[in-house]
Parts: C-alpha cells; sequence; structure tokens
C-alpha cells in the first residue's frame, strides 16, 4: 500500500511515475493484483481519495478500483452502491 501510495504521489507531483496503475498492477512483475490483496488496495486508494472534491479523477478512479474490488471479491452488494456513486 506504501509503494502505491508513493507512486501516486510521484506521478501527481512531479508528471512521473505510473500513478493510478499501482493501486491494481505490480510495478515489479507487472501482473495484476488479486483476491485480498485487490480489496486492501481498493480500500486503501478510496481512503486515500476520499477527501478530494467529487469531481477529482483520482477520487473518482479510487471509487472505479474500490467498486471493481468488492465485485471480484464477490461482494457485489457492496460493490454496487460504490459504482453507481462513482457515475
Amino acid at each position: 500500500v506504501w509503494q502505491a501510495e508513493m507512486s501516486v504521489k510521484e506521478f501527481e507531483d512531479q508528471g512521473t511515475g505510473a500513478g493510478h496503475t499501482k493501486w491494481w498492477q505490480c510495478f515489479d512483475c507487472g501482473q495484476r493484483f488479486h483476491g485480498a490483496v485487490e480489496l486492501a488496495l481498493g480500500w486503501a486508494a478510496w481512503k486515500t481519495y476520499v477527501s478530494r472534491p467529487e469531481t477529482t479523477l483520482a477520487r473518482i478512479n479510487s471509487m472505479a478500483r474500490l467498486g471493481v474490488a468488492l465485485s471480484q471479491s464477490g461482494r457485489r452488494a457492496e460493490a454496487l452502491p460504490v459504482l453507481e456513486a462513482k457515475l
């Protein structure tokens, strides 16, 4: 989670790095996260950006990340309101 947060900060501050990609893909091997790790990073992304204005792209993307992670983990009833709010 810390690596993902630092990567996003680098992207936002300097325009370098992979930005939001770090919340869903390993920067070492390129594999997409799944299972409990995907869900934990989805929550971490949302917590990182929830305080930003609703129209901020980072907040919208973090809600999408959380919604997809919830859905992929079989928690579709919880994913639906998150994904609807993203719209």
